[in-house]
């Protein structure tokens, strides 16, 4: 009887290090694949921001400066020009302080957005789209929301 009993316990410790190798399995294949997801999810963003850049370099822009035009296109006020503190752009956007405060610089340049004090606030700066930003802006979005459509369409 002893040594049924060390047989079946040998098959049991057995059957336990299989069961946790099946688990380690499945644990590093279920990693693997969470790590080609997130891979394809960065070649798909390289992929789309290179051909909005190749599309909107056409017309002096490139895909963060759209991004900036529209975020303040989307901008409602309940008086007076419709604006956003550059606090409250960098956190739609996905650049630095320092870089959306050169993008912003140089979008001003161009004629397309004007800088002014915040009332509120005379430390801060709001930003607005000028006519020339929201005309420029209202051509170039049909030709924006294309390339993500078919970008991400395509997957």
């Amino acid at each position: 009887m002893r040594m049924h009993e060390m047989q079946a316990h040998l098959i049991q410790v057995q059957q336990s290090r299989f069961s946790v190798t099946v688990r380690r399995m499945a644990a590093k294949q279920a990693e693997q694949a969470l790590v080609e997801q997130w891979r394809d999810i960065l070649a798909l963003h390289a992929r789309t921001q290179c051909e909005l850049d190749r599309v909107l370099h056409e017309h002096g822009l490139c895909a963060s400066d759209f991004e900036v035009l529209d975020v303040l296109a989307g901008c409602r006020a309940a008086k007076g020009t419709p604006s956003y503190r550059v606090q409250e752009i960098s956190e739609r956007v996905h650049l630095s302080q320092s870089a959306l405060s050169r993008l912003i610089a140089r979008l001003e340049k161009e004629g397309l957005v004007e800088r002014c004090m915040c009332p509120e606030d005379r430390r801060g700066v709001r930003v607005a789209l000028t006519a020339k930003g929201r005309s420029l802006h209202g051509e170039l979005l049909p030709v924006q929301r294309a390339v993500l459509a078919r970008m991400l369409a395509d997957g």
